[in-house]
Protein backbone atom coordinates (compact mmCIF):
# COMPACT_ATOMS: atom_id res chain seq x y z
CA UNK A 1 0.00 0.00 0.00
CA UNK A 2 2.57 2.44 -1.14
CA UNK A 3 0.16 5.36 -1.67
CA UNK A 4 -0.99 5.45 1.95
CA UNK A 5 1.29 6.94 4.58
CA UNK A 6 -0.46 5.48 7.65
CA UNK A 7 -1.80 8.86 8.75
CA UNK A 8 -5.50 9.12 9.50
CA UNK A 9 -7.80 10.61 6.88
CA UNK A 10 -10.74 12.98 7.36
CA UNK A 11 -12.81 10.18 8.96
CA UNK A 12 -10.03 9.21 11.37
CA UNK A 13 -9.46 5.95 9.48
CA UNK A 14 -6.11 4.93 7.99
CA UNK A 15 -5.45 7.06 4.93
CA UNK A 16 -5.87 5.29 1.60
CA UNK A 17 -7.91 4.75 -1.51
CA UNK A 18 -11.28 3.00 -1.35
CA UNK A 19 -12.94 1.34 -4.33
CA UNK A 20 -16.65 1.19 -5.06
CA UNK A 21 -18.18 -1.64 -7.07
CA UNK A 22 -21.64 -1.98 -8.62
CA UNK A 23 -22.20 -5.63 -9.63
CA UNK A 24 -24.57 -6.31 -12.50
CA UNK A 25 -25.39 -9.39 -14.53
CA UNK A 26 -23.49 -8.20 -17.61
CA UNK A 27 -21.36 -5.26 -16.42
CA UNK A 28 -19.64 -4.12 -13.25
CA UNK A 29 -19.04 -0.46 -12.46
CA UNK A 30 -15.82 0.54 -10.72
CA UNK A 31 -15.08 3.79 -8.88
CA UNK A 32 -12.25 4.94 -6.61
CA UNK A 33 -11.66 7.60 -4.02
CA UNK A 34 -8.77 9.92 -3.38
CA UNK A 35 -6.27 9.04 -0.63
CA UNK A 36 -8.20 11.03 1.96
CA UNK A 37 -11.52 9.39 1.20
CA UNK A 38 -13.30 12.62 0.31
CA UNK A 39 -14.64 12.11 -3.19
CA UNK A 40 -15.50 9.18 -5.44
CA UNK A 41 -14.73 9.25 -9.15
CA UNK A 42 -15.57 6.76 -11.93
CA UNK A 43 -12.87 4.38 -13.17
CA UNK A 44 -14.42 2.08 -15.76
CA UNK A 45 -17.17 -0.33 -16.69
CA UNK A 46 -16.02 -3.94 -16.73
CA UNK A 47 -17.32 -7.08 -18.40
CA UNK A 48 -18.80 -9.23 -15.63
CA UNK A 49 -16.80 -12.39 -16.46
CA UNK A 50 -13.40 -10.73 -15.75
CA UNK A 51 -14.44 -8.12 -13.21
CA UNK A 52 -13.08 -9.68 -10.00
CA UNK A 53 -9.57 -9.90 -11.44
CA UNK A 54 -9.71 -6.29 -12.66
CA UNK A 55 -11.07 -5.01 -9.33
CA UNK A 56 -8.29 -6.87 -7.50
CA UNK A 57 -5.70 -5.43 -9.91
CA UNK A 58 -7.02 -1.88 -9.36
CA UNK A 59 -7.04 -2.40 -5.58
CA UNK A 60 -3.43 -3.57 -5.55
CA UNK A 61 -2.22 -0.85 -7.94
CA UNK A 62 -4.01 1.90 -5.98
CA UNK A 63 -2.97 0.63 -2.56
CA UNK A 64 -6.63 0.42 -1.61
CA UNK A 65 -7.69 0.06 2.02
CA UNK A 66 -11.24 -1.12 1.31
CA UNK A 67 -13.49 -2.30 -1.49
CA UNK A 68 -17.14 -1.33 -1.08
CA UNK A 69 -19.47 -3.61 -3.02
CA UNK A 70 -23.07 -2.52 -3.45
CA UNK A 71 -25.63 -4.90 -1.94
CA UNK A 72 -28.94 -4.47 -3.77
CA UNK A 73 -31.83 -5.01 -1.40
CA UNK A 74 -35.52 -4.58 -2.05
CA UNK A 75 -37.33 -1.66 -0.47
CA UNK A 76 -38.44 -3.86 2.45
CA UNK A 77 -34.80 -4.84 3.12
CA UNK A 78 -35.01 -8.42 1.83
CA UNK A 79 -32.37 -9.86 -0.47
CA UNK A 80 -33.05 -11.47 -3.82
CA UNK A 81 -30.98 -12.96 -6.64
CA UNK A 82 -29.10 -9.69 -7.32
CA UNK A 83 -27.97 -9.52 -3.69
CA UNK A 84 -26.81 -13.14 -3.86
CA UNK A 85 -24.70 -12.24 -6.92
CA UNK A 86 -23.15 -9.30 -5.06
CA UNK A 87 -22.39 -11.57 -2.08
CA UNK A 88 -20.82 -14.18 -4.40
CA UNK A 89 -18.74 -11.49 -6.13
CA UNK A 90 -17.55 -10.21 -2.73
CA UNK A 91 -16.68 -13.70 -1.51
CA UNK A 92 -14.68 -14.29 -4.69
CA UNK A 93 -12.78 -11.04 -4.10
CA UNK A 94 -12.02 -12.04 -0.49
CA UNK A 95 -10.77 -15.43 -1.68
CA UNK A 96 -8.50 -13.78 -4.25
CA UNK A 97 -7.25 -11.25 -1.67
CA UNK A 98 -6.43 -14.08 0.74
CA UNK A 99 -3.77 -15.17 -1.75
CA UNK A 100 -2.03 -11.79 -1.51
CA UNK A 101 -0.20 -10.26 1.42
CA UNK A 102 -2.41 -7.14 1.22
CA UNK A 103 -4.74 -6.11 4.02
CA UNK A 104 -7.73 -4.87 2.03
CA UNK A 105 -11.20 -5.05 3.51
CA UNK A 106 -14.16 -6.07 1.36
CA UNK A 107 -17.45 -4.68 2.63
CA UNK A 108 -21.05 -4.83 1.43
CA UNK A 109 -23.01 -1.59 1.44
CA UNK A 110 -26.79 -1.33 1.10
CA UNK A 111 -27.34 0.24 -2.31
CA UNK A 112 -31.11 0.40 -2.68
CA UNK A 113 -32.09 2.37 -5.76
CA UNK A 114 -28.59 3.48 -6.80
CA UNK A 115 -28.98 2.20 -10.36
CA UNK A 116 -32.37 3.92 -10.66
CA UNK A 117 -30.86 7.12 -9.24
CA UNK A 118 -27.89 6.79 -11.63
CA UNK A 119 -30.25 6.52 -14.62
CA UNK A 120 -32.16 9.59 -13.40
CA UNK A 121 -28.94 11.58 -12.97
CA UNK A 122 -27.79 10.66 -16.48
CA UNK A 123 -31.17 11.58 -17.93
CA UNK A 124 -31.15 14.91 -16.09
CA UNK A 125 -27.66 15.63 -17.44
CA UNK A 126 -29.00 15.26 -20.98
CA UNK A 127 -27.48 11.88 -21.82
CA UNK A 128 -29.72 9.83 -24.10
CA UNK A 129 -31.23 6.60 -22.73
CA UNK A 130 -29.33 4.27 -25.06
CA UNK A 131 -26.03 5.74 -23.93
CA UNK A 132 -26.87 5.22 -20.25
CA UNK A 133 -25.82 1.58 -20.36
CA UNK A 134 -22.24 2.55 -21.20
CA UNK A 135 -21.76 4.50 -17.98
CA UNK A 136 -24.66 3.78 -15.61
CA UNK A 137 -22.68 1.10 -13.75
CA UNK A 138 -19.81 3.55 -13.18
CA UNK A 139 -22.23 6.19 -11.92
CA UNK A 140 -23.85 3.64 -9.59
CA UNK A 141 -20.38 2.61 -8.32
CA UNK A 142 -19.58 6.29 -7.65
CA UNK A 143 -22.85 6.64 -5.70
CA UNK A 144 -22.12 3.50 -3.64
CA UNK A 145 -18.61 4.68 -2.85
CA UNK A 146 -19.61 8.27 -2.11
CA UNK A 147 -22.28 6.99 0.30
CA UNK A 148 -19.62 4.88 2.03
CA UNK A 149 -17.20 7.83 2.24
CA UNK A 150 -19.92 10.06 3.70
CA UNK A 151 -20.77 7.41 6.31
CA UNK A 152 -17.09 7.04 7.21
CA UNK A 153 -16.72 10.80 7.70
CA UNK A 154 -19.84 11.05 9.86
CA UNK A 155 -19.18 7.96 12.01
CA UNK A 156 -15.40 7.52 11.96
CA UNK A 157 -15.91 3.84 11.11
CA UNK A 158 -15.94 1.79 7.92
CA UNK A 159 -19.33 1.68 6.23
CA UNK A 160 -21.19 -1.53 5.44
CA UNK A 161 -20.83 -5.08 6.62
CA UNK A 162 -17.50 -6.90 6.37
CA UNK A 163 -17.21 -9.91 4.07
CA UNK A 164 -15.47 -12.72 5.89
CA UNK A 165 -13.24 -15.23 4.12
CA UNK A 166 -15.17 -18.23 2.88
CA UNK A 167 -14.40 -21.62 4.44
CA UNK A 168 -11.52 -23.25 2.62
CA UNK A 169 -9.67 -20.03 1.74
CA UNK A 170 -6.14 -19.32 2.89
CA UNK A 171 -7.23 -16.59 5.32
CA UNK A 172 -9.96 -18.79 6.84
CA UNK A 173 -7.47 -21.66 7.24
CA UNK A 174 -4.95 -19.35 8.92
CA UNK A 175 -7.61 -18.25 11.43
CA UNK A 176 -8.57 -21.88 12.17
CA UNK A 177 -4.91 -22.82 12.68
CA UNK A 178 -4.40 -19.89 15.09
CA UNK A 179 -7.52 -20.74 17.13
Amino acid sequence: MSDADGMPDAAGLPRGVRLGVDVGDVRVGLARSDLDGLIATPVETLAREHATRRVLQEALEAGARAIMVGLPRSLNGSEGPAAAKARDFSAELVTMLARTAEDIEVRLLDERLTTVTAHQALHTSGRKGRKHRQVVDQVAAVMILQQALDIERSTGARAGEPVDPAPGTTAANDEEDAG
